[in-house]
C-alpha cells in the first residue's frame, strides 16, 4: 500500500520506522522495472511551494515575507543562527504552506535564492534528510547498520539525532548539524556561538571512549561549496571542541545537498579542512 504523498513512481514505502512517535518520516524508494536495486527518493516538500520577498526577519523565528501575489504575511523560520548573508531584505524566499488549523503560522520559510543558487534554511529537515539517506545506502561510511532510531535519549541529558544499530557492531551515534554558511569555497559551522554545539561535542567523545563509533556529520544544504572548514573566528570554543573530538575518536564527515523546489536530497561528500590544512 503505497503512502499518503507518494506518487504513483514511489512503490516502496517505509512510515514511522525513523520518526519520532507522532512524527514519522515516510521513507520512499523509487524502483526502476527490471532494476532490483532501489535509490531513496529526496525529502519531498508535502505541495508546492510559494515564491516571495523577504522584508524582514526578526525574533530569530519570525520573518514578514511578501508574497509574488502581493500579499504580506508573516513565516516561521526554523532556525536559531545567525543566518548570515540569508536575511538581507530584498532576498528571493520560498515558503511551505500548511492547512493544519491548530499551526499559529501557517507560513514557513524554506529555501532562500543567492546567486542564483537555491539554499536551504529549514533546520528541522537534516535529520530526516540523513536518515532517508542512510536508509538508501546514498551515505558511504554508514551504510549496513539494520536499525536507525532518531531523538534516543543519551550523555547529559541529550538526545542523538541518529542512532545506527546491528548485531556484532558497535552502536554508532550519529550527531547532524545544519550547514548554510558559505565563505569563499568553505561550507562553515557555526554563524553563532553554540554553547550547545560544544557540548554535542563533548558527549560524542565520550560514546567514542566508552569504545561505541560516534559520528559528527555536518549536511550543508546549498551546492556551491568545495569543502567544508569549522567557522573559529565565529566560535573558537566550538573549533577547539571540534578537534577535540577528533582527537577522540570522532568520526567528521560532510554531505551537501541537492535543492529543488520539489524537495532536498543528498548529493555527495565534502572534504574536511580544518586550520591551518590547505
Amino acid at each position: 500500500m503505497r503512502a499518503a504523498g507518494c506518487d504513483a513512481g514511489y512503490l516502496k514505502c517505509l512510515p514511522g520506522a525513523a520518526g519520532l512517535p507522532g512524527h514519522p518520516v515516510t521513507q520512499c524508494w523509487r524502483s526502476t522495472p527490471g532494476d532490483n536495486s532501489a535509490s531513496l527518493a529526496a525529502m519531498l516538500f508535502p505541495g508546492p511551494l510559494t515564491r516571495g520577498t523577504l522584508l524582514r526577519r526578526y525574533k530569530r523565528f519570525l520573518s514578514d515575507i511578501q508574497l509574488d501575489s502581493g500579499e504580506l504575511v508573516t513565516a516561521h523560520v526554523a532556525n536559531s543562527g545567525a543566518m548570515l548573508g540569508l536575511s538581507d531584505p530584498g532576498l528571493e524566499v520560498w515558503l511551505s504552506h500548511s492547512p493544519k488549523p491548530s499551526r499559529k503560522l501557517p507560513w514557513s520559510w524554506e529555501m532562500a535564492r543567492i546567486d542564483g543558487r537555491l539554499v536551504g534554511i529549514n533546520t528541522m529537515h537534516p535529520n530526516a534528510i540523513v536518515a532517508e539517506a542512510i536508509a538508501g545506502g546514498q551515505i558511504d561510511q554508514l551504510v549496513g547498520y539494520e536499525g536507525l532510531r532518531r531523538e534516543v535519549p543519551y550523555g547529559r541529558a541529550s538526545r542523538i539525532d541518529l542512532l545506527l544499530s546491528s548485531p556484532g557492531r558497535p552502536t554508532c551515534f550519529v550527531e547532524v548539524k545544519n550547514v548554510h554558511l558559505k565563505r569563499g569555497d568553505a561550507a562553515s559551522f557555526p554563524d553563532a556561538v553554540t554553547a550547545r554545539g560544544a557540548k554535542h561535542l563533548a558527549e560524542l567523545a565520550d560514546m567514542a571512549a566508552a569504545g561505541e563509533r560516534a559520528v559528527m556529520l555536518f549536511l550543508v544544504q546549498r551546492e556551491d561549496c568545495r569543502f567544508f572548514s569549522p567557522a573559529e573566528d565565529i566560535d573558537p570554543t566550538y573549533a577547539r571542541a571540534l578537534r577535540h573530538a577528533i582527537a577522540a575518536g570522532v568520526e567528521v564527515i560532510c554531505y551537501d545537498c541537492r535543492l529543488s523546489l520539489e524537495g532536498i536530497d543528498v548529493r555527495g561528500p565534502l572534504p574536511i579542512r580544518l586550520e591551518g590544512e590547505t
